[in-house]
This record gives structure tokens, C-alpha cells and sequence, in this order.
């Protein structure tokens, strides 16, 4: 498996070919630490997840090795630490394909083990989308058993999504409808612009929520209201969807498009100066305390709690609290 390492040149996803490969990958949850000089992008790869025919296959696969359609920017200078995952399938409004899943799949499992990653914002570079959910065209070509695997591995994809140890945002600064809404929701946090338009639309379509979205979303915002969001397929826009409490916040979208995406990078910046492991372990404590009862997840806190203490980060906030300055946190 191989890894395209390519030089950010501007808002749109690098189109160079595989004869740009400058590192091979010995596996694909390998962390790889990329200069802080420079802005990187990490172009993902395109395996087949379905049971598709031969020539199918050797389509996707030219398709895959021609064009990226999800990439990783790493920020540097006083953002070093963020990170964005950058979906960019201008053509088909970053609908969920086979090409588009297995490349974003490859470009998270990056994330897993690097510890210079803070915090994650997954944003889209296709004006006025953010992610419009299921490649219909391509779902029309599965039968029921092709259908099936594909869609579990979508489930999959987003728990790994929602598995990240760093904090993840979904900058939202257009629609994010069936799919799109579920990668959302996979996130931590969610900024969209008020003009944006979210929805679980899957009934429209004959289907229910298959990714995650009927069991995220009523442990975000309740189960009556979703029961009505998904039973109904509405869309709503993203002042209704703050006062529902399923983003975080809202804001006016700006002439170029982008002011989800600036809101999600102010609060990513907001997270960043914090002691990165305790960060990591109050997500952790917190994720997996919502899935237990109460005394449970009081003996979840206190094993994330044991692992703070012993680091170099918390005699330093002890320290910066003493000395009356800003604490220089290294994550050790």
C-alpha cells in the first residue's frame, strides 16, 4: 500500500499520479511524521471494499491512483497540532463511493498512533457542500450482498471516526444530508454555518440510518426529537440545529464560504494550548462512561484519571499554576 506525500498548492486536492510516490507505507495504521516546515497532504489510498466485479475493480482502482478525493493538511507554525482532513470529490459533492470510503478510511488510520495531532477538523473543499451522503449511482450497481458489505463498511468507517483519541470538529458549511450528517455525528464537535442544511433523509429513500446516525444522534439530542427527525426525513438548517444541540455552534456564512470551517479552527485553536493527554483522557472517559451505568463509569474516570498523574504535563500545570504563567505542555 502506498502513501502520496504532495505539496499543498492551494484550496483544491492535489490530481498528481502515483508516479509521485516519494514513501511507501508498510501498513496502513503506520504514523507518519511529516516535516513542520511545510504543509503536507496526505493523499489516501483506493482498495475496493465491495465484492465487484474484475473490471469493475481495475476501474476504481485507475480512478483512485488519477484523482484524490480526500486529503490530510497538517497547519504548522502556531497551529502545529491541528490537523484537517480535506474532502474534495468536487464532482460528485463528496458523495460516500467506494474510492472516496477507502481513501478517507486510509487517511484517518494515519491519525491513530501520532502523537503530534491535537485536534482534527474534517472539512469540505466543494463550495456549499460538506458531505451529501450516499453515491446512489454507485449503489445502484450492488446487488443486496454487495449493498450490505459496503454499507458496514461505512458503519465501520465512522467508528473508527468516532474512535480518534484527539478531539474532532466537522466544520459543516453546507449540506450534510443521510451519510454526510452521520460522518458529523461521528465527530465531537460540529460548527456549521447558518446556512447550512443537515438531515437523517434515509426514509426519503427507503432506507434507515446504516451509519451510525439512529443510534448517534438520539444520545445527542434525545431519542423523541430524532425519532422525529428520522421518521421524518426532515432537513433543517443550522440555527434549528443549535437549538436542538446537535452542532455546537452556528455562524453567518461569509463570502467565501468558509465560516464553519474558520469557527471550527478558532475552537480548534481554543483546544490546542491544553495538556494533550489529559485531553485525551477526559474523551476517553467520557465516551466510554455514556455507554455504562453510573458506577461504572465513575471506575472509567478514575483509571483515566491514573493515567494523568504520573505525567510530565500535569507537574507542569502544578507548576505554571505556582509560578503564575502560561504552562508549556509536550504531551509526555
Amino acid at each position: 500500500m502506498t502513501t502520496i506525500l504532495c505539496r499543498l498548492t492551494g484550496p483544491r486536492c492535489s490530481l498528481w499520479r502515483y508516479g509521485a510516490v516519494i514513501k511507501r507505507e508498510t501498513h496502513s495504521r503506520t504514523s507518519h511524521v511529516i516535516p513542520q516546515g511545510e504543509a503536507r497532504l496526505l493523499a489516501g489510498g483506493g482498495r475496493p471494499l465491495t465484492g465487484y466485479s474484475r473490471a469493475q475493480s481495475r476501474r476504481q482502482h485507475t480512478e483512485a491512483a488519477a484523482a484524490v478525493e480526500v486529503d490530510l493538511k497538517r497547519l504548522v507554525g502556531k497551529d502545529d497540532g491541528i490537523v484537517e482532513v480535506l474532502m474534495c470529490r468536487h464532482k460528485a459533492r463528496n458523495a460516500l463511493g467506494n474510492v472516496f470510503v477507502s481513501q478517507m478510511r486510509k487517511v484517518v488510520s494515519t491519525l491513530y498512533n501520532d502523537s503530534a495531532v491535537r485536534v482534527v477538523i474534517f472539512r469540505s473543499l466543494v463550495p456549499g457542500v460538506f458531505c451529501a451522503g450516499a453515491d446512489l449511482k454507485e449503489r445502484a450497481l450492488m446487488n443486496n450482498s454487495e449493498s450490505d458489505l459496503f454499507v458496514h463498511g461505512l458503519r465501520s468507517l465512522m467508528t473508527q471516526i468516532a474512535l480518534l483519541p484527539t478531539p474532532t470538529i466537522a466544520a459543516m458549511d453546507g449540506v450534510a444530508l443521510g451519510g454526510g450528517l452521520e460522518l458529523a455525528l461521528a465527530c465531537d464537535l460540529r460548527a456549521a454555518a447558518n446556512s447550512a442544511q443537515m438531515g437523517l433523509i434515509e426514509t426519503t429513500r427507503g432506507l434507515l440510518p446504516g451509519a451510525g446516525g439512529s443510534q448517534r444522534l438520539p444520545r445527542m439530542i434525545g431519542v423523541t426529537l430524532a425519532k422525529e427527525l428520522i421518521f421524518t426525513g426532515r432537513r433543517v438548517g443550522g440555527q434549528t440545529a443549535l437549538e436542538m444541540g446537535l452542532i455546537n455552534s452556528v455562524v453567518e456564512q461569509n463570502q467565501t464560504g468558509d465560516a464553519a470551517y474558520r469557527e471550527a479552527l478558532s475552537l480548534a485553536r481554543e483546544i490546542l494550548p491544553q495538556a494533550p493527554i489529559a485531553v485525551r483522557m477526559a474523551k476517553e472517559a467520557m465516551n466510554r462512561g455514556l455507554e455504562v451505568d453510573i458506577g461504572s463509569a465513575m471506575a472509567i474516570e478514575r483509571m483515566c484519571y491514573a493515567r494523568v498523574i504520573p505525567t510530565r504535563d500535569r507537574q507542569e500545570g502544578m507548576a505554571a499554576f505556582i509560578e503564575k504563567r502560561a504552562p508549556r505542555y509536550t504531551g509526555e
